[in-house]
């Protein structure tokens, strides 16, 4: 009888441990920029195992795609902007921002050789990778502050990326576009220039989910942002790990311009990815194509798991190791 029950408490033990392995997820990102490598430096670390998730990174062009990919249920956690995000709240979709690796970015306009100033732009065809992605309203913002109509002065057309986007500009067919490292750099490389250096107060690596997957699969979501904050702790203390997960992740060898990518990122990663209201209020107050939105960045975000992360002591167990 004895023997009976304890196999059956070490078969339901092992069934349980079994099912906590197995748990799926699809993580859906722009581009293999520097401001979205965290997950994957999570992933090379086995953090993602030790949580029991099986995690399956995307590579999805466009912030605007991915959010409409979160919505239809394609991916269950994503990284995208705030500007591709905010329409879909705003018309009644649940996606809500869950933590960030930063609350600050710098976004670069790269141009091509002859365009000396942004009024240069005037009559071109320039890039970004989505409708009502970051890129694309960066782009508007610096065309409005230097005198141009984004509507009338200038033909916007959607490169899929910024792998792409580079291409369409070296190729001649688009004359700037909004870029973020490495590509800002590679864009250099290949004789492109900087026209704009713009930093912007914005949630840097957003995690983004849906409110109906945290009522669903809370414990789960808990487990990711537990890998994902070790994967920043990892991100910003161990530069040589990170460099060599960064080149591989944007194919890149050129040693500065790996490790300027890491600086980039890692000098700003928070120890705790507590996401900015403000700055997603900022999108907002933009208005998008000039409509203004009757929205509070409150129904954005949620802080629940990242202050439950922070309260029990998580956060800071891995920030003294």
């Amino acid at each position: 009888m004895m023997k009976t029950f304890i196999y059956a408490c070490f078969l339901s033990v092992l069934l349980a441990v079994s099912a906590f392995a197995q748990e799926r997820i699809t993580f859906l990102y722009p581009s293999p920029a520097g401001s979205w490598a965290t997950p994957v430096i999570a992933k090379e670390a086995k953090y993602f195992d030790e949580e029991g998730i099986s995690i399956e990174l995307v590579r999805v062009g466009g912030s605007t795609r991915i959010v409409a990919a979160l919505i239809g249920g394609s991916g269950q956690l994503i990284h995208a902007g705030e500007p591709a995000m905010v329409p879909a709240v705003a018309q009644g979709a649940d996606a809500v921002i869950i933590g960030a690796i930063s609350r600050t970015n710098r976004h670069y306009v790269m141009a091509r050789p002859e365009i000396k100033d942004v009024r240069d732009l005037k009559g071109k065809p320039l890039g970004i990778t989505t409708f009502g992605s970051t890129s694309d309203f960066v782009l508007r913002t610096v065309l409005e502050k230097n005198g141009l109509d984004p509507n009338k002065d200038v033909s916007i057309v959607q490169t899929g990326g910024q792998p792409e986007g580079l291409a369409a500009m070296i190729g001649g067919k688009i004359y700037a576009q909004r870029m973020s490292f490495p590509f800002n750099l590679k864009a250099i490389q290949a004789g492109m220039r900087e026209l704009v250096n713009l930093p912007m107060e914005e949630n840097t690596g957003a995690v983004i989910t849906t409110r109906s997957y945290l009522a669903q699969k809370r414990p789960v979501a808990v487990r990711f942002m537990r890998a994902f904050i070790r994967g920043m702790h990892r991100y910003k203390t161990d530069k040589a790990f990170s460099e060599k997960v960064i080149a591989k992740f944007a194919q890149i060898q050129d040693r500065q311009m790996i490790e300027a990518t890491w600086r980039e990122y890692a000098s700003g990663i928070e120890r705790v990815p507590r996401p900015s209201l403000k700055g997603v209020q900022a999108v907002i107050d933009a208005g998008l194509g000039g409509k203004k939105l009757d929205l509070k960045a409150e129904r954005l975000v949620d802080f629940s798991i990242v202050d439950e992360l922070e309260k029990n002591g998580f956060i800071d167990s891995v920030w003294k190791k």
